[in-house]
């Protein structure tokens, strides 16, 4: 089970990071490239939520799923990055509208 944790904390980290850097490029007027890092982030979050999958299937089955503080980490990680990854997708929405009304000017 520890494998599994750690799979989620570590996909849901690649997202998160593909994320901010999407954030970033998008300040920059890379809106491209920033669209393609968040398809990287929603492969990683792909992979995050098979993991998580497969403990809540586990535990339908009647495994025992030991719970711990890893656990409890991995999962709060995988819900916060969801959510900032779908913050990003509006931030560079907004930032791509900020950079077309600067370039009418």
């Amino acid at each position: 089970m520890e494998e599994i944790v750690l799979s989620i904390i570590m996909h849901s980290g690649e997202a998160r990071s593909y994320s901010m850097e999407a954030i970033r490029l998008a300040k920059e007027g890379n809106f491209e490239k920033a669209m393609d890092l968040i398809r990287m982030a929603d492969e990683e979050l792909g992979y995050a939520h098979s993991s998580q999958t497969s403990l809540i299937q586990g535990e339908a089955a009647n495994d025992q799923i030991k719970f711990s503080l890893l656990l409890v980490h991995a999962q709060d990680h995988l819900m916060t990055t969801m959510t900032f990854k779908d913050m990003a997708v509006e931030l560079i929405e907004v930032h791509e509208k900020l950079y077309k009304l600067e370039d009418k000017k």
